[in-house]
């Protein structure tokens, strides 16, 4: 079935590879700087309540660092949730949309994977207008 990537016939992953390459890029980007932030921002408030040497505030510190922290580890674990979810919805398709599916989820949930270089490649040369 000799189809090629950058056709119509390759669908719309296959077709727009290298524009869900950089959206997982992007998701890398914040799955790594958010929570890295937040516990920075947060040990920034804590260590102002410890100077202050105020109770109340180093209590309310001490609760937002914690909940900081939380917020870190869930932003850090929301891609590999969606990759579970992707991969559980690319199980109910048909094989030819299932192909075409797994070209975003690759993309989407490790962009700097040698799979989705090569469909980038491919989409980015296949003459996509």
């Amino acid at each position: 079935m000799g189809t090629e990537i950058g056709t119509e016939t390759m669908g719309f992953c296959a077709n727009t590879a290298n524009i869900w390459q950089v959206v997982g890029y992007v998701l890398l980007a914040f799955k790594i700087v958010i929570p890295i932030l937040l516990i920075i921002f947060g040990m920034l408030d804590l260590g102002k309540a410890v100077i202050a040497s105020k109770d109340d505030e180093i209590k309310k510190a001490t609760k937002s660092l914690a909940m900081r922290a939380v917020s870190a580890v869930v932003i850090f674990f929301i891609p590999t949730i969606v990759g579970l979810v992707l991969g559980l919805i690319s199980n109910f398709s048909e094989s030819g949309a299932q192909d075409d599916w797994n070209t975003c989820r690759a993309c989407i949930t490790s962009p700097n994977s040698p799979e989705c270089d090569n469909y980038a490649d491919e989409a980015w040369n296949g003459g996509v207008q």
